[in-house]
C-alpha cells in the first residue's frame, strides 16, 4: 500500500454557499464529515488546511490537526503547496487533497488516487473520473466534464458540455433532441494525488487565463504541460455540496 498524506484545502467563504464547511449536516459540520472519511482511509496523517479561525476552532475541537494557512490563495492546491513547506514534508511525499465539500466520499477512492500515482511513472498528478448517465448533468456547470486520452490522461476539463455533439445537442435550449450516446461523457471526481516537489513547481506559476475563466484549478497544471493521469473510480464518489440543492441531498442521504 503507498504511503501517502491527506490534507484538506478549506475556505470559509463560498459566494454560492456562505460558511460552506460549518454548515451542519445530521448534527455535524460538513468539514467534520469529510475529515471521518478520510480518517478511514490509509493515509498517514490528516490535516485540515485553512485560513479562517471558525473553521480552525471547530476542527480541533473534532481533534483534527490543523494548518494555518494565507487567506491569498488563488485554489485548493496552492493552499496545500503552503501546508507542505509549513509542515516539512520531504519532496517525495505523496499528498491526497480532498475537497472539504465532499462529505461523502469513499475511503476506497483516497487509497486509489494515491495508488494510480505511485504506479503510473510518466503521472505528476492523478485524479479520478466518473461515467456520465444522465444528459442533463451534461449541460450542468457545476458538474465538470473531461476528456480523456487513450492512456487514460486528461486532455481538457471544463464546465461546458464536452465533447459537444454537433447533430444532438440545442445550443438555445441548452438540451439534447434525441437519446445520447454516453461513452465519452466523464464527471471528473474532484480528488488529487501529487508529491511535494510538483507543489513546489506549481506555486511558482501565475494562476493562467483558462484557470481563471472556468475557475478549475487543474487547467494551470495542462497548460504547463503536466501530465494528469485519470483513473475511472473504483468507489462510490458521492455529491459535492455546491449548492443548497446539494446540501439538501446530502443531508437526506447521511440522515438516511
Amino acid at each position: 500500500m503507498t504511503d501517502f498524506h491527506v490534507v484538506i484545502p478549506v475556505r470559509y467563504a463560498s459566494s454560492r454557499l456562505p460558511g460552506k464547511p460549518l454548515v451542519d449536516i445530521a448534527g455535524k459540520p460538513m468539514v467534520q464529515h469529510v475529515y471521518e472519511k478520510a480518517s478511514q482511509s490509509k493515509a498517514k496523517s490528516i490535516i485540515i488546511a485553512t485560513d479562517d479561525e471558525r473553521v480552525s476552532t471547530v476542527a480541533k475541537k473534532f481533534g483534527a490537526k490543523v494548518c494555518m494557512t494565507a487567506t491569498s490563495h488563488q485554489s485548493g492546491t496552492d493552499r496545500i503547496a503552503e501546508a507542505s513547506e509549513l509542515l516539512n514534508l520531504d519532496e517525495e511525499e505523496i499528498i491526497v487533497n480532498i475537497q472539504g465539500d465532499e462529505p461523502l466520499i469513499d475511503p476506497e477512492i483516497i487509497n486509489q488516487a494515491a495508488d494510480d500515482l505511485d504506479r503510473n511513472e510518466f503521472a505528476e498528478v492523478c485524479t479520478l473520473c466518473e461515467p456520465i448517465k444522465e444528459a442533463k448533468e451534461i449541460f450542468d456547470p457545476n458538474i465538470v466534464k473531461i476528456i480523456l486520452d487513450q492512456d487514460g490522461y486528461a486532455l481538457y476539463f471544463s464546465r461546458a458540455p464536452i465533447p459537444w455533439n454537433r447533430n444532438k445537442f440545442n445550443l438555445e435550449k441548452q438540451n439534447y433532441s434525441e437519446p445520447v450516446m454516453f461513452d465519452c461523457y466523464y464527471r471528473h471526481v474532484g480528488i488529487y494525488a501529487y508529491k511535494v516537489n510538483f507543489l513546489r513547481e506549481y506555486t511558482t506559476w501565475q494562476p493562467c487565463m483558462l484557470e481563471i475563466v472556468e475557475r478549475l484549478e487543474q487547467l494551470r497544471m495542462l497548460f504547463h504541460g503536466v501530465n494528469i493521469f485519470v483513473g475511472l473510480a473504483k468507489g462510490k464518489t458521492g455529491i459535492g455540496v455546491d449548492t443548497l440543492e446539494d446540501l439538501d441531498k446530502v443531508r437526506k442521504l447521511i440522515t438516511k
